[in-house]
């Protein structure tokens, strides 16, 4: 199987208002958010691709016209935009778009993220 990763960014905030109040999330914050789109191929297309990288420039679009410099819970109408959520989010706007699509990784820091991968 032959896969391919890219990866983009964005800057959001969020809050998790169903939380304990004492909890961290539960207070408007925000991410420096990664998002990094893996496809895969048993093949390569006749060009010796997965897919050409730049066939997915809709999707950085996508990001930056909707939820870059937003408040995700405004973006999504709830309060529950988790990093879980997101990766599923994309998942399935890539996976409409893109069929090699095999999952999304989401990750709001450095050490921390999320994976979608059915």
């Amino acid at each position: 199987m032959f896969r391919i990763t890219k990866e983009f960014h964005f800057s959001a905030s969020h809050q998790l208002t169903h939380l304990p109040a004492d909890h961290q999330c539960a207070r408007l914050h925000g991410h420096n958010y990664i998002v990094v789109v893996e496809l895969a191929a048993a093949e390569l297309d006749e060009n010796g691709f997965v897919r050409d990288y730049h066939e997915l420039s809709p999707l950085k679009r996508y990001i930056d016209e909707r939820f870059d410099h937003r408040h995700l819970n405004e973006v999504f109408n709830h309060d529950r935009v988790t990093s879980e959520y997101l990766a599923k989010h994309f998942y399935d706007w890539c996976k409409e778009r893109l069929p090699e699509t095999s999952a999304v990784r989401v990750s709001e820091t450095p050490k921390t993220w999320a994976e979608y991968r059915p």
